[in-house]
């Protein structure tokens, strides 16, 4: 997938991309990056993480008229922002269980440092989506809720990445993810989803 995005050309409740975990063990941290290029005036699920416990058990969401969501474990946190990512927009998103810090970093640049969720472990066997958000595991998908554009470079990572990481990954440089990785991705397309070249900068830097 080097190279390539994962193109929503319209709104559906059956298009969506299914992605297999390289790593089955609970998360006492996480660290979600991916690029985001959106067209819709509306709310819409980006990145969505299930258990069978929990729905909600990772969601990066843009709510329309507030900012970007990040829910783990059901409850969420809000970062407020005034626009949608009508331009490709690099996203990553980190928790770590032992403090509950979140943070929120948009094309490398971090928001004000949040609390969620300390404590808590994130569930194994997880249904990974992107697309669409999950109101079952699996399914239970909304139109109203769904991507329209494109995302890709899509990693994560078990810990929570440095700041320096964080940046380096921005500009192309890729941390050996363990969870997700785009360069070696498990996925399943499902409905209308097409595969592209990406509309975000290129890099070429190696993987370390």
């Amino acid at each position: 997938m080097s190279k390539q995005a994962f193109v929503f050309p319209g709104v559906s409740a059956t298009a969506y991309v299914s992605l297999e975990a390289e790593s089955k063990k609970p998360l006492e941290a996480f660290t979600v990056c991916l690029y985001a290029h959106a067209d819709v005036s509306r709310s819409f699920s980006i990145f969505s993480y299930a258990t069978k416990t929990s729905f909600n058990e990772i969601l990066l969401f843009w709510t329309r008229g507030q900012g970007f969501s990040i829910a783990v474990g059901g409850p969420e946190i809000l970062f407020s922002a005034s626009e949608i990512p009508e331009v490709p927009t690099h996203i990553c998103a980190t928790w770590e269980s032992a403090t509950g810090i979140v943070e929120l970093w948009l094309d490398g640049k971090p928001r004000v440092r949040k609390s969620l969720q300390k404590g808590y472990i994130v569930g194994t066997n997880a249904s990974i989506i992107l697309g669409q958000e999950q109101d079952s595991y699996g399914g239970g998908f909304d139109a109203n809720q769904s991507l329209v554009g494109d995302i890709g470079d899509v990693n994560m990572w078990d810990f929570v990445l440095s700041p320096e990481q964080i940046n380096a990954v921005y500009v192309g440089r890729v941390f050996s993810p363990n969870v997700l990785n785009w360069r070696a991705l498990k996925y399943e397309t499902h409905g209308d989803v097409f595969i592209k070249p990406q509309l975000w900068p290129l890099t070429d830097c190696c993987e370390s």
